[in-house]
């Protein structure tokens, strides 16, 4: 038998971890919600005057330009996402960069469901990013600004130049509200509310420069488009959508939610409060991941290291030792035995990530929360490396 360590006394106040649905903010209670515009028409002059609330308070915080377009749009992310690439590809080329799992969902979308012809798919394993000095921005592109299910972000926009004659279509759900993201570089941004905000989920935000709103207006894709992702009706953008007519029926409760995280964003300083918060949980990880003997980070060079989805391979000896299928039950038990101490939920590595952990880091986690689990952490290896050795 191996040496054991011994249980760790003290445990995470707020023990989630998940990186989607995320942790809610601190002090959060479902009584912050009482003035949400349920039994209402969102089209009421009330409930369209929250939607118009969330739009513009999301505007302030990110700092989106004053001629960008945001809307609320349905299916979380993923919609959002959807709508852009069905309304805007396809008048040119496209390279579409991809290095986890969801960066693969839009290749899929791009290559199997629109059938687009003229693609190239630059892709980097779990962990790394592709090389962006190959990217031609006379196409249109694709990418990710953080892999959710990688650890690894884009560092910055300085790869993107000004006077690209293609659009720049950004799926940014785990990067805004946490990174600086560089706006003026970005043609069509999306995110939901249910990653740094620590919202409910179902409910998407699309981002347009008035480049991707040319496009829209002057170009009819040559395939349907479904009701929900339509954003323009007979050549012209439909400006509602931007102000708060929603396309379909939205939560109230999520709204009421959405704004609740966004009022808490602006008391802690805005986007800064909100980068620093993230970042102070990074620098935990990263202190603790230095002086482990078990664990590093999947994305090796520090520069591209997410600071909210913090994804961490196992490389004790033993463990590269056990075949691939080993890996995955060892990496899968310790993510259940934390769980089952109450000290950790949902920290398991994407299923089809490397096996390992994802611990979230974004703004709505407390840093003595990351700090508490990390002993635990070093206990759970040690009990699972014993049990299965």
């Amino acid at each position: 038998m191996l040496e054991m360590l011994s249980l760790p006394t003290v445990k995470p106040s707020v023990p989630h971890f998940s990186s989607g649905p995320c942790a809610k903010r601190p002090g959060w209670s479902v009584s912050n919600l009482a003035g949400a515009c349920v039994g209402r028409s969102h089209r009421s002059a009330d409930g369209k005057a929250k939607l118009a609330e969330v739009i513009e308070l999301s505007k302030k915080i990110l700092g989106v330009p004053a001629n960008y377009r945001l809307g609320i749009v349905p299916a979380s992310d993923t919609g959002a996402v959807e709508m852009a690439m069905w309304s805007l590809l396809g008048k040119l080329p496209l390279d579409i960069l991809a290095w986890e799992s969801f960066g693969q969902e839009w290749v899929k979308d791009v290559t199997d469901e629109l059938k687009l012809s003229d693609v190239r798919l630059m892709k980097a394993p779990y962990g790394s990013l592709p090389d962006f000095s190959q990217v031609d921005f006379s196409h249109d592109v694709v990418f990710l600004w953080n892999g959710t299910t990688s650890g690894a972000r884009v560092p910055n926009a300085d790869w993107i130049p000004d006077d690209r004659e293609g659009l720049t279509i950004c799926d940014a759900t785990s990067a805004v509200f946490a990174m600086d993201v560089d706006w003026s570089k970005l043609d069509v941004v999306t995110y939901s509310w249910q990653k740094v905000l620590g919202g409910e989920a179902q409910h998407g935000v699309i981002v347009l420069s008035p480049r991707a709103v040319e496009r829209l207006e002057t170009y009819q894709p040559p395939r349907p488009l479904p009701k929900l992702f339509r954003m323009t009706e007979k050549g012209k953008l439909i400006e509602g959508i931007f102000k708060g007519d929603t396309i379909n029926t939205p939560s109230m409760l999520c709204v009421e939610d959405a704004l609740d995280g966004l009022k808490w964003a602006e008391s802690i300083g805005g986007l800064s409060g909100l980068i620093n918060r993230s970042e102070a949980n990074l620098a935990a990880i990263t202190k603790w991941v230095e002086q482990s003997n078990w664990a590093a980070f999947l994305a090796e060079t520090p520069e591209i290291r997410s600071c909210t989805s913090i994804c961490l391979k196992i490389t004790d000896e033993w463990f590269t030792g056990l075949t691939p299928a080993q890996q995955a039950e060892c990496a899968k038990k310790l993510a259940k035995l934390l769980e089952k101490q109450n000290v950790a939920f949902d920290i398991a590595a994407y299923r089809s990530a490397p096996p390992g952990l994802r611990i979230w880091g974004g703004a709505t986690v407390e840093t003595s929360d990351i700090e508490a689990l990390l002993p635990w952490l070093d206990w759970g290896f040690a009990t699972v490396k014993n049990e299965m050795k």
